[in-house]
């Protein structure tokens, strides 16, 4: 069976890709945090620890781009990459769950 062909990443100069991946990053980390889908506090802890030097980086990212002369961001264009790195999914654990039925 051949492997599952993956949406290629639109093309994005260096510095949205470095934006991409660290606001992934820290979408990953505020998903951890997340009160109503975690089950270990340590596990938060680790994140919330994690999550300032990922803010940080994701900070760099974008000034970087700003002193570069990139001062619009692409939205339609980096949406695209969100969703071929499997953004959706990623943002998802950020945002409460559904209700459970009654």
């Amino acid at each position: 069976m051949p492997p599952p062909e993956f949406s290629p990443l639109p093309a994005l100069t260096r510095a949205e890709c470095e934006f991409i991946d660290r606001y992934l990053h820290v979408v990953d980390q505020v998903g951890r945090i997340n009160p109503a889908r975690g089950d270990d506090t340590y596990a938060a802890l680790r994140a919330a620890q994690a999550l300032a030097s990922h803010a940080a980086a994701l900070r760099d990212a974008l000034a970087l781009m700003h002193r570069r002369g990139e001062t619009r961001i692409h939205a339609t264009t980096l949406t695209r990459a969100l969703r071929a790195l499997d953004g959706e999914r990623r943002a998802a654990r950020v945002t409460l769950p559904p209700d459970p039925p009654s």
